[in-house]
């Protein structure tokens, strides 16, 4: 993907102000006005300063010097991301990922200094972090490998305190021994009987098909605390969506096809990889996922954020959800026309919980180092 530089007016509106134009500046001004667009309170601003603290010292860092890090939470390396979910029936929420290591020199000091604002943020919520604690020993080698070692998450929600999550590489030993690392950190949270259906379905397809993106681990306040194998899809299709999605006996396999015509308009999916979120919560007598979320990275589908926002919008409407907010959360993240560039809105996602109503999440990028151009032709929607 092209990347041009960023044009935002906003930059030049904290400089008429007087107020320096930073990463830490940036990504604050982006989560309050989301907050505050969605109902989210954070009068005090400790949502702000608890992702300032994340950023470490990559907050003053000034928005015109190059990413300290090449952080992959987002093209162009901003280690920030956003994302606005919808649920049926309920109030939306605001998440915010980060990657709180994005300051040091090397992957190792990267997972260190992660560490390190993950101790920081569990006292200052007053959260446990015993369950990373039970695979730290998994994923944090003395040399680790992949792209990156830690990264957190804050989920805001209105009428309840904040939820966070911790996502680690399951590579971090090198790609070849990434199965059996998450083969044994499902054991250690005790769901290995749970966890074998999907091996199998993974297992079955050809290799360098299905390759585990990360594990994620609910911390904190969570009604029923999660445990998450995000699985990356290459050479992906309706009936691969339609078979992982019937992983999830609770789901609807239908549903996730749907979406994907909707948000995709295509039938096979050669770009970027769809990612499957198989989640795993209550005792060790689970059989098998109690959540599916399907993640579509619709910015490798559309030529523009204007096509984006328009197949964001048709999946909401498909799924009986309100449209108005996905506009206030674009204005709320970026003052730029959508028809501009390419990767605001970088993945649509539908999820399908045990004992939940259907949710769809836009994910939106910070965008505070670059833009990506519109591409000049747009994908065709594929005939079914």
């Amino acid at each position: 993907m092209t990347l041009v530089v960023n044009p935002y007016e906003i930059m030049s509106a904290w400089r008429a102000a007087g107020r320096p134009a930073t990463l830490g500046s940036h990504v604050r001004g982006q989560l309050d006005r989301l907050c505050r667009v969605t109902g989210v309170a954070d009068p005090e601003r400790r949502y702000a300063d608890s992702l300032t603290d994340l950023l470490g010292t990559s907050a003053d860092r000034p928005l015109g010097a190059p990413p300290a890090w090449p952080s992959f939470v987002s093209d162009d390396h901003t280690p920030a991301e956003f994302s606005v979910t919808v649920p049926r029936g309920g109030p939306p929420s605001v998440r915010v990922l980060t990657e709180p290591g994005c300051g040091a020199a090397t992957l190792a000091g990267n997972g260190r200094s992660g560490w390190a604002a993950l101790r920081r943020l569990a006292g200052r919520w007053e959260f446990s972090l015993e369950p990373l604690r039970r695979v730290e020993t998994l994923f944090f080698p003395a040399a680790p490998q992949g792209a990156f070692a830690l990264w957190c998450a804050m989920e805001l929600r209105a009428h309840e305190g904040p939820g966070f999550k911790a996502y680690v590489n399951p590579g971090a030993h090198g790609p070849g021994p990434a199965a059996e690392v998450v083969d044994e950190a499902m054991a250690r949270f005790g769901y290995a009987r749970a966890w074998a259906a999907v091996r199998a379905h993974i297992a079955a397809r050809r290799p360098d098909d299905d390759r585990f993106a990360f594990v994620g681990v609910d911390l904190g306040s969570w009604a029923a605390p999660r445990v998450k194998v995000y699985v990356a899809h290459h050479r992906f299709d309706l009936d691969g969506v339609r078979r992982v999605a019937g992983l999830h006996g609770g789901g609807c396999p239908e549903r996730a096809v749907r979406f994907c015509r909707v948000a995709g308009a295509t039938n096979r999916f050669d770009g970027r990889p769809l990612l499957s979120c198989l989640s795993f919560s209550g005792g060790p007598d689970t059989s098998g996922p109690t959540g599916h979320t399907l993640h579509l990275p619709v910015r490798d589908y559309v030529g523009d954020d204007a096509c984006a926002r328009d197949r964001a919008a048709s999946v909401l409407r498909d799924q009986g959800l309100p449209t108005a907010l996905l506009d206030r959360a674009l204005g709320a993240v970026s003052r730029r026309r959508p028809a501009d560039g390419v990767g605001l809105i970088s993945y649509l996602s539908l999820v399908q919980a045990a004992g939940h109503p259907p949710r769809v999440t836009a994910y939106l990028s910070s965008e505070a180092y670059r833009v990506g151009s519109p591409r000049t032709r747009r994908p065709r929607p594929e005939k079914s």
